[in-house]
């Protein structure tokens, strides 16, 4: 029998970049920027401190088991089926409603490449290219770990490159015209009010959950743990590694956009806002062509996450089985399709529309982001209700301190968040709210949850 190949460390370093840098990056500046003003760098600088605390929040909870399914192994083992299953259960309709978010990008990217703006493409262009997509990313999967990790490392390198020469490029250009990051700040409309509004706590933090979407990915990387090798060593220090790269590459890319033309990111109206600040073809071909890259490897990083985690419940019992068993070359095919159609039909459903299903895919997040800590600090205690946790090297600084820190900063988010505005439309005739997003919210977060656990208790 063919020996099974697992992900070792630095491909679960590529994994974990991959799973972070997307959409994003190219996509999300233009928004925080229009939040924050000259304030956009400093944004970013906070989110990446957030995500660093959360991340080794998880990181930490990844020392204490073996098993796939990231924030649903954690909060299993901890509170029980249960609780477990509930996480899990909203675990995958947000990363699939991420996967989502992720693949219209890709699509919108390609065309864009080809020379079409937003507006020239249409419903039916999109949904093909998306199909076309979800093709390629079966193949890619069914061919085995080793294609697989192959794959995702070398669209890692090729995102990470396309923005290192961004950055370098940004440099030498700011260095040659100057620092025009205050225009922003005095940027007006045709009606004579500023653009940016002047920086309140609610702006801030709604600033900062636009931003943080950018390092959102982290938190799936350990759902494929069983197809890792020694995931409760090399899972604690591959995340913080990752992330610590990312931050970088971030903070790198914003600061030299801010300071070429902060204008054009505030009112560009194209997929890859990052583009728009270079006036440079070359430079600006190699922030889209990168664009495409970034988005391609993680819809690939998702393909591996989100069917893994179903598979995960499977397992468990708490879905039907057919999502556990695998082919010839080890891949939960049934639960990769379920998965895809997931993936497509909700963008579809959302016509496409990347800020509702992004802000749904971000605020959906904040469930893990309370649970996994108070598992974490409940495994550094030993005060678990599964005897399953696995001996681990227990560390009060990042199991403890830090957890409770990740709580903090998540509670004061989700209450000084802009819930009212996130969830409404606004047009020429006013501010309405949005149904169509909350009744989706409703049936992915309360509906699907209660349908599962039904099922999951009839099977016991």
């Amino acid at each position: 029998m063919e020996q099974k190949t697992k992900l070792k460390f630095w491909s679960i370093v590529m994994l974990t970049i991959n799973s972070i840098i997307g959409t994003g990056i190219f996509l999300s500046p233009g928004g925080v920027a229009k939040q924050s003003g000259s304030m956009a760098p400093f944004i970013y600088i906070c989110a990446a401190i957030f995500a660093v605390i959360l991340a080794l929040t998880f990181a930490s909870a990844s020392k204490y088991t073996k098993e796939s399914g990231a924030a649903y192994a954690y909060v299993r083992t901890a509170f029980g089926d249960d609780a477990g299953l509930y996480v899990g259960i909203t675990r995958f309709v947000s990363a699939s409603i991420a996967w989502g978010v992720m693949a219209t990008g890709v699509i919108k990217t390609a065309f864009q490449i080809f020379g079409y703006s937003s507006a020239d493409i249409t419903f039916g262009m999109q949904t093909v290219g998306f199909i076309i997509l979800m093709i390629v990313l079966f193949i890619v999967n069914v061919m085995g770990t080793k294609i697989f990790s192959l794959v995702s490392n070398l669209s890692t390198i090729g995102k990470c490159v396309a923005l290192v020469i961004a950055i370098l490029a940004g440099i030498v250009i700011a260095m040659m015209t100057g620092n025009h990051m205050a225009e922003v700040d005095a940027l007006v409309n045709a009606d004579g009010i500023k653009v940016v509004p002047e920086m309140t706590t609610t702006n801030f933090v709604t600033a900062l959950v636009a931003a943080f979407y950018a390092f959102t990915g982290f938190e799936s990387v350990a759902s494929g743990a069983e197809d890792m090798e020694e995931p409760e060593k090399n899972l604690p220090r591959a995340i913080p590694v990752a992330i610590g790269i990312v931050a970088a590459i971030y903070f790198g890319i914003i600061l030299t956009a801010m300071m070429i033309d902060p204008v054009a990111m505030v009112t560009s109206s194209s997929v890859v806002v990052l583009a728009d600040v270079f006036q440079n073809p070359v430079i600006k071909n190699i922030v889209v062509i990168g664009a495409f890259v970034s988005m391609f490897g993680i819809n690939v990083a998702s393909s591996f996450h989100t069917p893994r985690l179903l598979e995960a419940m499977a397992h468990r019992k708490q879905v039907p089985s057919v999502f556990a068993k695998r082919n010839a070359k080890d891949i939960p095919v049934n639960a990769f399709i379920i998965t895809t159609l997931f993936a497509i039909v909700i963008p579809m459903a959302f016509a496409y529309d990347m800020k509702g299903i992004m802000i749904i895919s971000t605020i959906a997040r904040f469930v893990q982001f309370i649970l996994v800590p108070i598992a974490v600090i409940m495994f550094y205690y030993g005060n678990t209700k599964n005897p399953t946790v696995e001996t681990a090297k227990k560390n009060f600084t990042t199991d403890v301190v830090v957890s409770v820190l990740s709580l903090v900063l998540t509670a004061l988010l989700l209450f000084k968040f802009n819930w009212a505005g996130s969830f409404s439309t606004t047009t020429e005739a006013g501010t309405s709210l949005n149904y169509f997003a909350i009744v989706s919210m409703f049936i992915g977060y309360v509906i699907i949850p209660i349908l599962v656990y039904f099922y999951a208790k009839k099977q016991k």
